[in-house]
């Protein structure tokens, strides 16, 4: 083979990893960056450059776990209309090479995790034996898959506080449970609508779900993600911390960006993918950036932590 053509398939190689890394899906490890916001740590330079190793060593972990899922669920992933696309399911990516590039990033992610401290390592642990747990057995458990799921973003909630080592409200992380079951039942129900009679074919567990019981754990996940929340803005804890009883106002904003998704999963037939959601749907955008928008100003403007 020509040298020209030796890199040429090398950097083609490299590509396909990143791609199975599932870069476009990180924008879940900004959950990793709640503490942050609300600790009113944002504008400090030692605890943001915690977080934002964090994000990134969340971004390692995850994307060790996408590895070894689609090199898990190759076969299934072949019958699945859009999943086949993937380069471990269409034959671009050989498994020999996702196995050594997923046997480079898992120890990357735990190396990168314990140069934080060692609660934050510990927590990254949690979440890669879970997350592995899920690609193995988990995922095929009725109920305990979208625990599973769930317990990624809570963890990742979980890790951003211990990097940067302040305690977390427990309203907000009751919060982060019922958003993430929230998220996770959504991806369900739209599985098993898309995917119709053949839906147990590419996930078993899906012969186990209806869209009725489905609708209303959903109901359930919604109601206790705007109650929480609620609670976690009026509670004398959160109110004592930032200075100010305004972080109410957020609520209105919180409760269209539920209400928006809701509408995208029951009326557009989507919720598969919260991520791609997010960027392509720009009312919900603008929901979330104005959300964060306000967060800010609202947390710092009444504590004078802004620069």
């Amino acid at each position: 083979m020509p040298p020209e053509a030796a890199v040429s398939k090398r950097i083609d190689t490299l590509y396909l990893v990143l791609v199975s890394m599932r870069p476009n899906q990180w924008l879940k490890n900004s959950f990793v960056l709640a503490a942050l916001l609300f600790s009113k740590n944002t504008f400090h330079p030692a605890q943001a450059a915690a977080g934002f190793l964090a994000f990134g060593v969340f971004c390692l972990a995850s994307s060790a776990v996408y590895l070894l899922n689609d090199l898990l669920d190759r076969e299934q992933d072949r019958r699945h209309p859009k999943k086949q696309l993937r380069p471990l399911a269409s034959g671009e990516l050989e498994p020999r090479t996702a196995w050594g590039a997923f046997a480079l990033v898992l120890p990357a992610a735990l190396l990168s995790g314990s140069l934080i401290n060692a609660t934050f390592l510990l927590l990254v642990s949690v979440y890669l034996v879970l997350q592995i747990a899920y690609c193995t057995f988990l995922k095929r458990i009725i109920i305990l898959d979208v625990f599973s799921i769930a317990s990624g973003f809570f963890l990742r909630v979980a890790a951003g506080s211990a990097a940067i080592q302040v305690p977390m409200s427990r309203w907000l992380l009751i919060c982060t449970i019922f958003i993430s079951l929230f998220l996770a039942l959504a991806k369900r129900r739209q599985e098993l609508l898309s995917l119709g009679d053949g839906a147990g074919n590419h996930r078993p567990v899906l012969d186990e779900y209806n869209v009725r019981f489905l609708d209303q754990m959903v109901s359930i996940a919604t109601a206790g993600t705007i109650v929480s929340y609620s609670l976690y803005t009026l509670s004398e804890e959160t109110i004592t911390k930032f200075g100010t009883a305004q972080l109410w106002l957020t609520v209105p904003i919180v409760l269209y960006g539920i209400s928006r998704y809701l509408y995208l999963v029951y009326k557009q037939a989507d919720g598969g993918a919260p991520e791609e959601i997010v960027w392509k749907d720009r009312p919900l955008l603008t929901c979330l950036v104005l959300y964060v928008a306000s967060a800010l100003l609202i947390v710092y403007l009444h504590s004078g932590s802004l620069p």
